[in-house]
């Protein structure tokens, strides 16, 4: 049995795909504009009253999150489950970013911070709405009085598009391809799985297929976990692949729904 088949529900999927998707994670996603998406996101977040400029960004990632707030003067913590995606972000960013390994079910106090953020679908990894609320009671644990936490979801089109759906992607002589197995009718709170392989190159074969698992969170069911973790919703947005914030969430229309939340005093 392979490791992805054995490890119970929740982080260790994510662990275990990113692991194996981390040598090819920038090539997948190399269309993400993250300065456009922040661009539209962080006057949304100052109009919310954002101040200071210490953040911490949960589920990192390879460091593309937090690239462009480092340019901004930001002074950055990062977490990611996967040691691999970890080591790649260090390589970006060298000393210049205090980074760990943690898993968001059970993340460390690193410090009080004015902004926390869990980007680009990060908590569709939890499978349980016990978990989901674990993360953002952690994410609380890490703000300063009054900090504010943004965090996305991917709607349920995404789940009948994007997870129901083959996407290829040639890049470095490579052809990636993601397998979308769920399905164009996929059901509010569902759990959605995609398959994802090197399906040509030179070395196609170091890259064994992974799974990526996730479970839609509808809106009603996110608020309520933000009850729950102690924080205040602010705002919800939904956008599409314009990265452009708008109101209200429509889940078969938008592709993410974006969360704001606020530590009360």
């Amino acid at each position: 049995m392979d490791r992805a088949a054995a490890v119970q529900p929740g982080g260790q999927w994510a662990e275990t795909a990113y692991e194996a998707m981390a040598p090819l994670y920038d090539d997948f996603t190399a269309h993400h504009d993250y300065e456009l998406w922040l661009g539209n996101l962080l006057p949304k977040l100052r109009g919310h009253g954002l101040s200071g400029r210490r953040l911490l960004d949960v589920g990192c990632g390879t460091g593309k999150s937090f690239l462009p707030m480092l340019e901004r003067g930001w002074e950055v913590t990062a977490c990611d489950i996967s040691p691999s995606m970890v080591e790649l972000a260090r390589a970006k960013a060298g000393a210049s970013v205090r980074l760990s390994v943690a898993d968001m079910r059970e993340l460390p106090v690193f410090g009080e911070f004015d902004l926390v953020w869990a980007l680009d679908d990060a908590v569709n990894y939890l499978l349980s709405a016990e978990e989901l609320g674990r993360a953002l009671s952690g994410m609380r644990a890490n703000m300063a009085p009054g900090g504010l936490l943004m965090f996305d979801v991917n709607c349920l089109q995404t789940y009948r598009s994007f997870f129901a759906e083959e996407q290829r992607v040639q890049r470095r002589g490579r052809t990636l391809l993601w397998r979308g197995q769920g399905s164009a009718d996929a059901a509010v709170g569902s759990t959605s799985e995609a398959r994802f392989e090197v399906e040509s190159g030179p070395d196609a074969e170091r890259f064994a297929p992974h799974v990526h698992r996730q479970r839609h969170f509808p809106e009603a069911k996110v608020l309520e976990q933000l009850e729950v973790a102690g924080l205040a919703c602010l705002d919800v947005y939904g956008h599409g692949f314009d990265a452009v914030p708008k109101q209200p969430l429509k889940e078969l229309v938008h592709s993410k729904a974006v969360y704001m939340a606020r530590r009360p005093d």
